[in-house]
């Protein structure tokens, strides 16, 4: 994912230019750069209408219709190219309904512009299909810089003097004619198209965090997982059913320790941190069955958990006490958790709901509060591997692993990817968000960010070591592939005597 915010972030390609940044006054209205190009822009709206680009067939022009949603996890082709197409419609299916001024308006330093990534999108696949592989010159070489990310970092992208609308998508179109021509000449390098492939996977869950923080998503809210913290409750407002209680409990299932092996196997992509595949030994644990649900949460708030510092790490307590400066770093005095800005906070998100934009301090503390602890990211893939998880894919998970490299890690294809983000403050997380498209969120992909960021599509699912024996006893592990639903279920504890177990950090 592009973590870009006060640094830049691994979605991005090794070339480097001396061309300037092209700054413009904040405040100012947009300029945009001259830009030709030699084919025809992609379908764009007329005088008549501020769209920026016709949706597909059946996908009507109107917010809240259900083509985004559809577009969002189907199938891709097995052709590089026809996939690669696949994509890009996806794209323009994710954008299609907003107005040229949305997809160029900076909605928070945290995020681009969305003019932004799709010229970035541009601008990496002629750099790896083209460039790289074609052994052709850049398209724009005047351009790598404004649109590499380690050279334009994100909160600098909106005073920046960037292509417009039609010209982002001209070139794409010009870019994406490019690699037809490579094609025809020197075939296609699988690894390299896969890996274009799903840089623009990627990017366009980036570009739905942004739509979201602006409050331009409706339809969203209407996914599972997508569901926000309801962050107007007050403290104490009961769920909005009392058959929704059981889900203010955690199920645990036991999960028997040992040796196991981690990492992406030989012979399938995989991004350079999944490798090697290696083994190691890890102690018996126990894992819930399902994320954090929205009334967990809200028993939390309604405990006064939120309040109350012995829960909190000391970093997250001071991000609490001070790190409330932007709509995604927010904390509403009642010790909610606010998801977004206020126009866009969920009013009565269903208490089912599997709980988003946690930021890992929130998942901590809430562990803490209900005497447990995250997963390891071992844990958790081996628990995955083991068929013991449902509910993959709603959020990404939070774990309590510092990214590192794997004993044996080689950077591959560049180090900006991961290398430089290891061993530093950011942890990982795992399972895939239902934003991510099911060619990125494998088993052993490895996402990352940084503990207080909280406008990522991300939650959390609690452990525990193992039960010693005084412990309440937790039903067996389901066999592989089964329902993981029978564990034991561990109830929150009671507001008058809250647990000060620490969370794992």
């Amino acid at each position: 994912m592009d973590r870009t915010g006060d640094e830049a972030g691994p979605i991005t390609g090794p070339a480097r230019s001396s061309a300037p940044a092209w700054r413009r006054s904040a405040g100012s209205p947009p300029r945009h750069r001259s830009f030709s190009v030699s084919t025809s822009p992609a379908p764009r709206a007329d005088d008549h209408d501020d769209r920026t680009a016709a949706p597909a067939a059946g996908h009507a022009r109107v917010r809240g219709v259900p083509g985004p949603v559809a577009a969002l996890r189907a199938p891709l082709p097995a052709d590089p190219l026809e996939a690669l197409a696949a994509v890009r419609e996806r794209t323009r299916i994710l954008v299609g309904d907003l107005t040229r001024d949305e997809l160029e308006r900076q909605v928070d330093p945290l995020m681009s512009p969305l003019v932004w990534d799709l010229a970035h999108i541009a601008a990496y696949e002629d750099l790896w299909l083209v460039h790289r592989h074609g052994d052709r010159p850049l398209l724009h070489p005047e351009l790598a810089a404004l649109y590499d990310a380690f050279e334009t970092p994100r909160r600098a992208r909106g005073d920046l003097e960037l292509l417009d609308v039609p010209q982002a998508w001209a070139y794409l179109d010009e870019v994406r004619a490019r690699v037809h021509d490579v094609v025809g000449e020197r075939g296609v390098d699988p690894e390299l198209f896969e890996l274009v492939l799903q840089h623009e996977l990627q990017h366009t869950e980036t570009m739905l965090q942004a739509m979201r923080l602006g409050g331009l998503t409706e339809w969203l809210d209407t996914l599972p997982g997508g569901a926000r913290v309801a962050a107007s409750r007050a403290a104490g407002t009961p769920g909005e059913d009392p058959a929704d209680a059981p889900v203010a409990s955690v199920a645990l299932v036991d999960v028997p320790g040992g040796p196991v092996e981690v990492g992406a196997a030989d012979g399938v992509f995989s991004y350079d941190n999944e490798r090697p595949r290696h083994g190691r030994s890890i102690p018996a644990f126990r894992i819930a069955t399902r994320p954090v649900t929205v009334a967990l949460w809200d028993a939390f708030v309604a405990d006064g958990g939120v309040r109350d510092q012995r829960f909190w790490s000391d970093a997250g307590w001071a991000w609490r006490a001070g790190g409330a400066g932007s709509a995604v770093h927010d904390a509403t005095g009642d010790g909610g958790s606010a998801t977004g800005p206020p126009a866009a906070r969920a009013e009565a998100t269903p208490t089912h709901d599997v709980a988003c934009h946690l930021n890992l301090y929130e998942a901590e503390a809430l562990a803490a509060w209900a005497g447990l602890r995250l997963p390891t990211e071992a844990e958790w893939e081996h628990a995955a591997a083991s068929g013991l998880l449902d509910d993959v894919g709603h959020v990404w998970e939070w774990t309590s692993t510092v990214f590192h490299g794997y004993p044996g890690f080689a950077a591959h294809p560049y180090k900006e990817y991961s290398e430089v983000f290891f061993d530093r403050e950011y942890r990982v997380l795992r399972g895939g968000s239902f934003a991510a498209h099911p060619r990125v969120a494998t088993p052993t992909f490895r996402n990352w960010d940084l503990p207080e960021r909280r406008q990522i599509f991300s939650g959390v699912r609690l452990a525990a070591d193992a039960p010693g024996p005084d412990d309440d006893p937790v039903a067996p592990a389901p066999a592989p592939g089964s329902s993981a639903t029978g564990g034991s279920p561990v109830p929150p504890p009671a507001p008058a005597a809250p647990t000060g177990r620490e969370a794992t950090t």
